[in-house]
């Protein structure tokens, strides 16, 4: 496993794409070290990816790029900041409750930070919030859409771990509304305390009309959940349906595409997709080999011989998902830590859903936790702001991303209640 681990560390540090780190070093290993055919990488590869609710991810893609550049998106924060603006800090709030909306539609953070901070970014500046906070607060408050549903990382830990997409999906609502709150407490005591006060008010007249306007695009978390939960659909076709709904209301309701920007959404949408599955599948390669050279069953051995308690084993589990999370984006992270997980979690009597909803909780912090959180580098893109600033201007909200991390791990009603209520356990 040296020989592993070696690889992966130097090609990564030589800045190697990740699909190919995870390629080049099981090639590597398998090469030098066994007499298994370099070929079975590949087919691995391919075998990784050929799953039905993996279907799911494209579909869901699309649905938020259309969403993104539909119309939606503006709709959306339009709705929530008549909600809210009127509250101290009102617009920072608003910023958050709409990275709630947009990622229960999408389920793509890099998406929301696209398609929320292109509008709020310049609104934040305008209003005189430093853009040191404005930018953090994008990038942070857009990773939420990594727990609510549905999410993209829900689909991948339930392809993997072989649960209910369904569950994964009701389990995630609450820690995922937690995890918005603890943000919007942040962003309103750092308003109180620098006097960003709003002076609107409310006005029922707007926030109905702000309503009607929004009530297409908020159909869509609707229909998933509503169709997954009535047994009407499954997460897959729940997609499917959720993209051509986003495109016929796109088109024919807000009119803000024409056939000319849908291909355009769907070429962007098809990069992203094939980003996501290329990660996917070499990840699957390289978790495929971990597991015939019995590394899962070393690693428990080693784990539940050393920690004892079921406390000590829920904070190695995070701590390793918090570093991995620094380096790996959450995909790669689920699909090679989920298999290791597992084992330990049915030992120590831990839910999988409980630790599907605590790997991606901790997913969503790695998305903007430096040195390599991806929504930072969007962010950077997008703003102009260079990582080194945002690094040091998401810190508070890690902060408060690691309190719900506790939570979600510490009580496990948190995630399990909701699902029990609903009777889906």
């Amino acid at each position: 496993m040296l020989v592993l681990c070696a690889s992966i560390v130097g090609l990564m540090l030589l800045r190697i794409p990740l699909f190919v780190v995870f390629l080049l070093s099981a090639l590597v290993y398998i090469g030098m070290l066994t007499s298994i055919p370099v070929n079975i990488v590949i087919q691995r590869t391919f075998s990784g990816l050929d799953k039905f609710p993996l279907m799911a991810v494209p579909m869901f893609i699309l649905a938020a790029y259309t969403m993104a550049q539909g119309g939606m998106s503006s709709r959306i924060i339009d709705f929530a900041k008549s909600l809210v603006s009127p509250l101290p800090g009102g617009l920072a709030l608003a910023t958050v409750f709409a990275c709630m909306l947009f990622g229960a539609v999408s389920g793509s953070s890099p998406a929301t930070v696209i398609a929320i901070g292109s509008i709020m970014y310049p609104a934040l500046v305008k209003s005189g919030y430093n853009s040191g906070f404005s930018v953090g607060l994008i990038s942070s408050s857009a990773s939420v859409s990594a727990i609510i549903p549905p999410s993209i990382g829900m689909i991948v830990y339930g392809t993997v771990a072989n649960v209910s997409i369904g569950q994964l999906f009701i389990a995630g609502v609450v820690p995922g509304i937690l995890y918005g709150l603890m943000f919007m407490l942040y962003s309103l005591v750092y308003c109180l305390w620098f006097d960003h006060r709003s002076n609107d008010s409310y006005h029922w007249d707007e926030i109905k009309r702000t309503f009607k306007q929004a009530i297409w695009a908020l159909g869509v978390p609707i229909i998933i959940i509503g169709g997954i939960y009535g047994g009407i659909m499954t997460p897959t076709e729940a997609a499917a349906v959720a993209a051509v709904y986003a495109i016929l209301v796109a088109l024919f309701v807000y009119r803000d595409i024409d056939l000319k920007k849908l291909l355009s959404i769907s070429v962007d949408s098809a990069a992203i997709t094939a980003q996501i599955m290329i990660l996917i599948g070499t990840a699957s390669a390289l978790s495929w080999l971990l597991t015939i050279e019995q590394v899962p069953g070393e690693v428990t051995q080693w784990l539940t011989n050393t920690i004892s308690s079921k406390i000590g084993m829920l904070l190695m589990i995070n701590l390793i998902l918090i570093v991995a999370g620094m380096f790996l984006d959450p995909t790669s992270v689920t699909v090679i830590f989920a298999p290791l997980f597992l084992p330990i979690a049915q030992t120590m009597g831990i839910d999988p859903i409980h630790l599907g909803i605590i790997m991606l909780v901790n997913g969503a912090l790695g998305m903007f936790t430096p040195p390599f959180g991806f929504n930072l580098f969007v962010a950077s893109s997008l703003f102009g702001v260079s990582i080194v600033r945002l690094a040091s201007a998401v810190v508070p909200f890690m902060i408060m991303a690691l309190v719900v991390v506790l939570l979600v791990t510490f009580i496990p009603p948190v995630s399990l209640w909701l699902p029990a209520a609903l009777n889906m356990r």
